[in-house]
């Protein structure tokens, strides 16, 4: 995970791990939508430039949609210094998403 990859040797896979370590989320899922984004600006071949994350988190308690978005991305800043160009992102409380 120290070289921006995770077990499986792919972004999304390092995104998984350190968001799991650090948020211990009841719901993660991490997409893939670079495809969709082929030809834009910031895609580039091989993909793993787009993503999509839904995550649900205990650790979003209290905390405003901005906060929570600074959370993730301050977590993944390593992602963006590696080629992450754009992360859609919904992240939620158990509660929000019961």
């Amino acid at each position: 995970m120290a070289d921006g990859t995770g077990d499986d040797g792919t972004l999304r896979g390092w995104m998984e791990a350190k968001l799991r370590a650090e948020l211990a989320p009841a719901r993660l899922d991490v997409i893939d939508e670079s495809h969709l984004h082929a030809g834009h600006s910031g895609a580039r071949p091989g993909g793993e430039t787009h993503y999509r994350l839904d995550i649900v988190a205990s650790a979003f308690e209290g905390k405003s949609r901005v906060e929570r978005h600074r959370l993730v991305n301050a977590l993944l800043d390593d992602a963006f210094k590696r080629g992450l160009h754009a992360l859609a992102l919904r992240a939620r409380t158990p509660a929000e998403a019961a």
